[in-house]
């Protein structure tokens, strides 16, 4: 059980620094969301289901549709999509 606590801890750390480094905007919003699902786990492990359900609901589902709505409303998804054209 250590061991997959270790591997939780790693990759919440690996998530946390991925999407600080991340230039893509949709891809740093796929990693927050993994990184909440990550945190939802922890929540579990630490016997704290109110808070596993919480960060489940608010971090990786409604947090993140706001993020997706965002960057349609902005547009900034489209404008990547039309540079990668431009440049190929």
């Amino acid at each position: 059980m250590k061991l997959f606590e270790g591997i939780l801890l790693f990759s919440l750390i690996v998530c946390a620094l991925s999407v600080a480094f991340t230039k893509d905007l949709l891809t740093s919003i796929i990693i927050f969301m993994s990184y909440s699902l990550i945190m939802c786990i922890i929540w579990m492990i630490l016997q704290s289901p109110d808070l596993a359900i919480t960060e489940a609901a608010v971090g990786a589902g409604v947090t993140s549709i706001l993020f997706f709505l965002t960057l349609k409303k902005i547009k900034a998804v489209r404008k990547e999509e039309d540079s990668e054209q431009d440049q190929g």
